[in-house]
């Protein structure tokens, strides 16, 4: 019977943590290793004798883990006697290269040897004779055993026991041993001041602390293996000497500079005020703890809060405070105390350690000094291990190379260097000037990524020929007279028609004064009639104003008033609408190009003459603002020429090509549609609202008309591709998408169902017309770095900068503002000089005159290649389906609400990918008592409201009341802590489905809302359905249904009792289709004889 009986100690705190660590990744990591390099005359049987004395000496060295039955957590078994064998390999006969690869070869060999803890040798030891004067001793042991300090220690021991070998002597004292040392942790925990140091290591809120992500870090949707690896880098002696002199001018040490140095890079990198870096103490502060050899050290937690405006020297004096303080407690900080914590051993993702040692171990005629080190005791992401000898200083990088690779590394240990310059050269500065960046990186940064000034040529025409875009229109129109130009639903245009009828109603605008910078409103539903307007207000010498009559009137009213727009050209169904609203006023003329065609007809189709430049105004579009009116960019004929000249290579299609439209004309999305297909002779597919919503009609469209290239919101083709033939709503060739952030998940289902279609992300505010950056997608893409789909490269002409709040370029992998500039910049805001100016600033980075930048308030990062990924926005704006909506526009319309005193508007994601508007709203004291009994009819009232200024996309999916708004410590109103909705409770009375298709759509809702109960009489969009979601549950009705339910069902009849009415309507009249096409197909096999004789007998019943 096996003895189930051990003689052990119980393993020290340190130890204990170290086993929990590698029972989640493995052993192989954790463990101390050191190159020695031996110079001199060594007798090689004494050493071997030497390192047997030293392991028959130390305990810790003979020590292996053993675990009971039924324990989780093992012993340290000290075995009595353990014999060294040293593994000795001559390199005598190689070059001096050849033995530094094979001495390096072999470190790492030994390094991914694994461990037996349980029963193995303790400590691994191999000699490489370089030559009769140099050999290279490797010692390797398990992090259990050893931790940086015993290195060290272990070398002295060596030399010394050498040199006692030598005489032929013992030596004499007694060391202090592990097992000893560990029982002695255990009862200073019963001590009188573990209270006290225990409540010093509480103050930290580990909880409360964001989560460091550094540049460069890979993304990772899975745990990951810790692979840890070490980059060097060798501080020069002339820094070195510099950061000695600062240590002197602060009367410090270079421990602390050093570290102080760490946390600046880690803040600017990271951008996060708070950080938390562990700091290894080596658990050896008394004097007879000093020599000890086994794992004293630990990583303690040490808690900065940085600013830009902080000085260095005053940091300096934090940190030094905060060290001396973590090292006067340090007996009471364990990992076991963190257990509440999701992942302790995740919290000190960032660490640091020092150590001093002598350059060399002199005994005899023999030295002993360090040539290689490396420790590893517990888990990171990043580690700054800095040793510092008599005459140098040296900086080790170990990283998890499972999260990073070496260049990434390799990048900021080139910033650490950087730093160390910056702050030895300019110590009295605040640490946000402090640089990071080499003179390299910068121009990199600034210059070398917007190498892209360009001639350009768009087809084969120069551009040095055209003022203005429809000048190509027009070229185009000679050059292919009879080719078919715009097409929506039956109706089309070829390019003489299309040029001839803009001729008229730009030959018709000139008599009515549209002359350079006077702007045309247009108000039409998507048709023929649009384009020609667009092309017809560009001949005239106009600038247009696209205007989406599903607006609600008021807000239409304000932009016509704010634009000052002269004309506004409309058809006759909104006319009234117009009239009712007060828009139409008397110094503005009205044209409806449905009822007055004729009239304009009679004017000359032939082109007019060219009086606008390309500094005139060629349109103005209204977006979003925090004010709570609307801001209109106004955009001249030059910046579209630009782009169109920057997308057209980007898109790389063959004269000729169809584009469809799917998008509003009141945003500019849509241009990068229609632009491109008129300039180049292509065929323009305009889409309506309709068909653009519903997937399988579209399917079915492109179906019949090849489409080579579309753009599209990724939120919108998201929709399109719940449909069946979700393949067919996607484009031959290019697929560019645009208007909010493109997920990796979605790039997959296209190629799923279009592989070789090639999609392009394409970024660009309104601000710098239609677009600036485009990222070809492809099968080598970056999804392993980027969070999301890159929105790539600038177009010609255009600069890129992404820059911190100094208005400095902020490293590669680092989260900053973009700015952009160039020629596709608008020329700001119409009427708004203030904002313009705030917006619109002189670039810093060129010297000549009156050359701006726009600060976009995006957040993005450099990624390595060159690449930007978008991160989101650094203030209180968002883009929802595409549209770009300040979330303060909202909340200042809600205050005009009578009844509403207090509001909140936030952006939620509670389901991933899926983003909606959420306001939280607090009643005015004097209304309390006369609102609504009812959430329901409270958010009705409010919603109502709301649909009378604002366009459907921003008005909010949720409507919370909320009695108190959660406060931030500083008295803010803290908006991470705003509830989730529940939607549940905007419903009324809940009447469950009670027949088969109300459940089946009771169901459908639930799956496409999100919701968990939904009732008959609830409302699809006061529970946040919208127009997209309309669509996907038009979808699966048709597949569950097998009936054509157009999307207009949905918003005539939004409630589950009505519409359940409708699907039976059309599932009856279905049923009468079949019926009767039943009896038409027996009538047809009868004879004219056998038809008389049913006619005689009364028909068919």
């Amino acid at each position: 019977m096996q003895n189930s009986t051990i003689e052990g100690f119980r393993l020290s705190p340190q130890q204990k943590y170290l086993w929990r660590l590698q029972q989640i990744d493995s052993a192989l990591p954790y463990r101390v290793q050191c190159a020695v390099l031996i110079e001199g005359n060594l007798n090689c049987e004494i050493l071997n004798k030497a390192l047997q004395n030293v392991v028959n000496r130390h305990e810790i060295l003979r020590t292996n883990f053993q675990c009971l039955p039924g324990m989780t957590i093992p012993l340290q078994v000290i075995a009595g006697y353990s014999s060294l064998s040293v593994y000795e390999h001559d390199l005598t006969g190689l070059t001096e290269e050849e033995q530094k690869s094979k001495t390096e070869f072999s470190l790492h060999e030994i390094s991914q040897q694994p461990f037996d803890l349980e029963k193995g040798t303790v400590l691994y030891a191999s000699l490489f004779t370089w030559s009769v004067e140099k050999h290279i001793l490797i010692l390797s042991l398990s992090a259990m055993n050893a931790d940086n300090s015993t290195l060290l220690n272990l070398i002295r021991e060596i030399r010394n026991s050498y040199s006692a070998c030598l005489q032929g002597k013992e030596l004499e004292d007694t060391p202090i041993q592990y097992a000893d040392i560990a029982e002695w942790q255990y009862e200073l925990l019963n001590s009188e001041d573990t209270e006290i140091g225990k409540e010093y290591w509480r103050r930290i809120d580990f909880k409360n602390l964001a989560k460091i992500k550094l540049s460069g870090e890979l993304k990772s949707t899975q745990s990951l293996e810790f692979k840890p690896k070490v980059l060097e880098l060798k501080i020069s002696s002339g820094l070195s000497d510099q950061i000695l002199s600062t240590v002197a001018k602060y009367n410090t040490t270079s421990s602390v500079i050093l570290l102080t140095c760490w946390q600046i890079l880690i803040w600017k990198l990271t951008q996060q005020a708070e950080i938390i870096t562990g700091i290894a103490c080596s658990g050896r502060k008394y004097e007879e703890l000093e020599l000890a050899l086994g794992l004293l050290s630990k990583y303690l937690p040490l808690h900065c809060n940085l600013t830009a405006e902080l000085k260095f020297n005053q940091l300096l004096q934090q940190v030094e405070q905060l060290v001396n303080d973590a090292e006067k407690w340090q007996e009471y900080f364990h990992w076991e105390d963190l257990a509440d914590l999701d992942k302790p051993n995740e919290v000190l993702p960032i660490c640091f350690e020092f150590q001093e040692g002598l350059n060399k171990y002199c005994e005899a005629d023999i030295s002993f000094s360090i040539y290689k080190q490396y420790a590893c005791t517990t888990k990171f992401k990043l580690k700054l291990s800095c040793l510092q000898t008599e005459d140098s200083i040296n900086a080790d990088f170990y990283y998890d190379s499972s999260l990073f690779t070496s260049v990434d590394i390799k990048r900021i240990s080139e910033y650490f260097e950087t730093l160390l310059n910056s702050v030895v050269n300019n110590s009295d500065a605040a640490i946000g000037e402090l640089e990071i960046l080499s003179d390299r990186n910068r121009k990199q940064l600034l210059f070398d990524f917007n190498q892209n000034v360009a001639a350009f040529q768009a087809t084969s025409l120069q551009r040095g020929e055209y003022n203005c875009v429809y000048q190509l229109f027009e070229a185009q129109a000679t050059l292919n007279p009879d080719t078919i130009a715009v097409v929506f639903e039956n109706q089309q245009l070829t390019y003489r028609q299309l040029n001839e009828r803009a001729n008229q109603l730009a030959n018709y605008l000139q008599k009515i004064e549209v002359k350079p910078e006077v702007i045309v409103g247009i108000c039409l539903e998507r048709s023929l009639e649009i384009v020609i307007a667009i092309l017809a207000i560009l001949k005239a010498g106009g600038a247009y104003l696209p205007l989406d009559p599903a607006m609600p009137a008021e807000r239409l009213a304000l932009m016509l008033r704010d634009a000052q727009a002269s004309v506004l050209l409309t058809q006759n169904q909104f006319v009234e609408t117009l009239h009712t609203t007060s828009l139409q006023e008397k110094t503005r003329r009205l044209i409806c190009l449905d009822t007055e065609w004729d009239k304009i007809a009679q004017e000359s189709n032939e082109n007019c003459s060219s009086i606008a430049t390309p500094a005139n105004l060629a349109y103005v579009i209204y977006t979003s603002g925090s004010t709570g009116k609307p801001k209109g960019v106004a955009v001249e004929h030059q910046q579209i020429l630009n782009y169109l000249y920057g997308i057209l290579p980007r898109i790389d299609l063959p004269a000729g090509s169809s584009f469809a439209m799917v998008s509003t004309f009141a945003a500019d999305l849509g241009n990068t549609a229609i632009f491109p297909a008129l300039c180049t002779g292509g065929l323009l597919h305009i889409i309506s609202q309709n068909l653009a919503s519903d997937p399988e009609l579209l399917a079915a469209y492109f179906e019949d008309n090849s489409i080579d290239c579309i753009k599209i919101v990724p939120f919108h083709l998201s929709a399109l591709l719940t449909s069946p033939q979700a393949a067919s709503v996607l484009p031959r060739k290019r697929l560019i998408l645009g208007g909010e952030t493109t997920n990796w998940d979605l790039i997959d289902r296209i190629h799923q169902y279009a592989p070789n279609c090639i999609i392009i992300n394409h970024y660009g505010p309104t601000e710098s017309t239609v677009g600036v950056l485009t990222y070809q997608v492809d099968a080598q893409n970056l999804c392993h770095i980027s969070e999301t789909v890159p929105i790539g490269r600038p177009i010609p002409n255009t600069q890129i900068y992404i820059l911190d709040s100094q208005l400095q370029p902020v490293p590669i992998g680092v989260t900053g503002e973009i700015y952009i500039g160039g020629d596709s910049l608008a020329r700001g805001y119409l009427n708004q000089p203030e904002i313009t100016a705030e917006k619109f600033i002189t670039n810093p980075f060129v010297n000549r005159f009156n050359v701006r930048i726009y600060k976009t308030g995006d957040a993005a990062r450099y990624l390595p290649d060159g690449n930007i990924e978008f991160l989101g926005r650094i203030d209180n704006q968002v883009k929802i389906r595409g549209f770009r909506i300040e979330l303060g526009e909202i909340e200042a319309t809600i205050r005009q609400h009578s009844d509403i005193e207090q509001v909140v508007v936030i952006v939620r994601e509670d389901v991933p990918g899926e983003k909606r508007i959420v306001a939280y709203f607090a009643p005015s004291s004097e209304s309390v008592d006369t609102l609504p009994a009812t959430s329901l009819q409270q958010v009705k009232n409010i919603r109502e409201f709301l649909q009378q200024k604002l366009p459907d996309y921003m008005i909010p999916s949720a409507f919370v009341q909320i009695k108190t708004f959660p406060l931030t410590a500083n008295g803010k109103i803290d908006r991470q802590a705003l509830p989730a909705p529940d939607k549940a409770s905007l419903a009324g009375t809940f009447v469950a489905p009670r027949n088969p298709i109300e459940e089946t759509l009771a169901d459908i809702w639930r799956e496409v809302i999100k919701i968990e109960k939904v009732g008959i009489n609830d409302n699809f969009f006061e529970l946040g359905g919208h127009s997209l979601l309309a669509t996907q549950v038009i979808s699966r009705l048709r597949q569950a249904f097998q009936i054509n339910l157009p999307l207009h069902y949905l918003f005539e009849s939004p409630t589950i009792a009505d519409f359940a009415v409708v699907i039976a309507q059309k599932l009856s009249e279905q049923a009468d289709e079949v019926m009767l096409a039943d009896m038409v197909a027996e009538l047809e096999q009868l004879s004219e004889e056998e038809v008389q004789k049913l006619l005689a007998n009364g028909g068919i019943n």
